[in-house]
């Protein structure tokens, strides 16, 4: 046997100390039974998606019902001081979602949970408590609450036309499950003790009339995210009237659905009506050259379950184009390397599902704890290189406020000791019409503080530290400034 041929004998029996091991890994639904709370739970309970709407858990007491004495009480004590004082979003989290925490952790006696709950990656991001948060930086001095300005990006109410040839349609303020880290926060979701949530002022039907007439009118869009919230709570005789009224653009060449229920919620697109719905919408865009695909939202493999992947089946077998997911890259979740493969393959192998961004974490209030440097990011896309098909290869991604999405190897610029990246454009967001240096000016995303250096942290808190009374009235200012842009709506 010659040299050449026992190296690649051994590289492909993973012997050759590569720095990841792939595994093909078969999926598992987690056992529920193992919470006190649904014992007695069937699996055709489970399955049934009135069952999961249910049961969420939306509260400390509900959390309390479900766990028994298998959290100590220091984690309920953490969690409600979160809930009063830094949550951007409620709390509601999908049984489906639930039972991916501390999946394969024995159960024993009082507490036995706590510390793994503490350290499990889906509970960090759905699930925050106070300990999570930063005490240094809890929020950017840039961070805003709507950190993109999709709202001043805004055609018509709830329709954000930020790229030239893209919008995104936002049909909805509720989704089956709230996320600690929702870019969104703005709008989507019941109020928080820290957050008094914006309303859309017009009514449902009036303005998805708006929308599909913007449509009408601006042959250069072709191509519609919808979006909300997630479509999964819209009830399918209307998202499906919606979706058919689109096809019926004939600018409009793709649809993309936004829905993270696919994972956190796929009894949903399980349901019959769904099915037969989706098959119905997927042969009218077939029949009219579009493309419809669905984008979930899967931050870790542990999300990747048999009725995961079913779902995501069934949807690709309706005729749709593809089912694609956009992660997020949070601290606590899934920012290893080793996180993101294998999720990667989890998705791509065992639910056809295809790995296609990993966004950075929005600067929002309340967000330091997850977010990562742009430095840590290209660290990660370089680590992820050259293990998956190129195709299936997901893009690290910095979404730059008034920018866009850039892959992050993408920067002008990079002040690594204060954390400013420089960042430009090559198009006009639908609010720069007139600026002329739209194009060539510069445009800042900020890492987090406690990444930098001991001189750029330092200058931070000679330049960027406001008093809480400054924050509080910036706050208030930015609230009542976007009230006023909806009421004008």
């Amino acid at each position: 046997m010659s040299l050449d041929t026992s190296a690649a004998q051994a590289l492909q029996q993973g012997s050759a100390g590569q720095p990841y091991p792939y595994r093909l890994t078969e999926l598992v639904e987690p056992d529920w039974t193992r919470f006190p709370g649904w014992s007695d739970v069937t699996a055709a309970d489970w399955e049934s998606v009135q069952w999961q709407r249910a049961h969420c858990i939306k509260n400390v007491k509900q959390l309390r019902e479900l766990m028994g004495d298998l959290l100590d009480d220091r984690f309920y004590a953490d969690l409600e001081r979160d809930q009063a004082e830094r949550a951007t979003m409620s709390m509601l989290v999908p049984p489906q979602m639930m039972n991916t925490m501390v999946p394969h952790v024995p159960v024993g006696g009082p507490g036995s949970l706590t510390d793994a709950f503490y350290a499990d990656p889906i509970r960090h991001y759905m699930i925050p408590v106070f300990s999570d948060r930063r005490t240094d930086w809890p929020s950017h001095p840039h961070a805003t609450r709507d950190s993109l300005h999709e709202h001043d990006m805004w055609a018509t109410e709830g329709l954000t036309h930020r790229y030239p040839t893209k919008v995104l349609a936002e049909l909805l303020p509720t989704c089956p499950q709230y996320c600690g880290h929702c870019t969104r926060m703005d709008l989507v979701g019941n109020s928080t003790p820290v957050i008094d949530k914006l309303k859309f002022a017009g009514k449902p039907a009036d303005r998805l009339g708006d929308m599909i007439d913007y449509l009408r009118r601006s042959p250069g869009v072709r191509d519609v995210v919808v979006s909300g919230g997630d479509v999964a709570n819209m009830p399918w005789p209307r998202l499906e009237d919606f979706l058919m009224k689109v096809l019926e653009v004939e600018n409009i060449r793709d649809i993309r659905l936004a829905t993270k229920a696919l994972m956190g919620l796929p009894q949903h697109w399980l349901q019959d009506d769904v099915v037969a719905g989706m098959t119905r919408v997927a042969e009218t865009a077939r029949a009219r050259g579009v493309s419809v695909a669905i984008h979930t939202h899967v931050n870790h493999a542990n999300s990747v379950t048999p009725l995961v992947a079913k779902a995501a089946q069934t949807m690709l077998a309706t005729g749709i184009r593809d089912v694609r997911n956009q992660g997020v890259l949070m601290n606590g979740v899934n920012a290893e390397p080793d996180d993101l493969l294998d999720l990667c393959f989890r998705l791509l192998d065992g639910a056809q599902i295809m790995p296609y961004y990993f966004y950075m974490c929005d600067m929002i209030p309340f967000s330091e704890h997850w977010r990562v440097s742009v430095a840590e990011a290209q660290r990660l896309q370089h680590h992820m290189m050259g293990y998956l098909p190129g195709f299936a290869t997901p893009r690290i991604v910095c979404d730059v406020p008034f920018v866009g999405k850039r892959w992050v190897h993408q920067l002008a610029d990079y002040d690594t000791e204060r954390g400013i990246s420089y960042w430009t454009k090559n198009y006009r967001t639908s609010i720069e019409a007139d600026d002329s240096e739209a194009l060539s000016r510069h445009y800042e995303y900020y890492d987090p503080i406690h990444t930098l250096p001991e001189s750029g942290q330092q200058w931070w808190e000679q330049h960027g530290r406001l008093d809480e009374a400054s924050l509080k009235a910036a706050e208030m200012a930015e609230a009542s400034r976007r009230t006023a842009a909806l009421q004008a709506w």
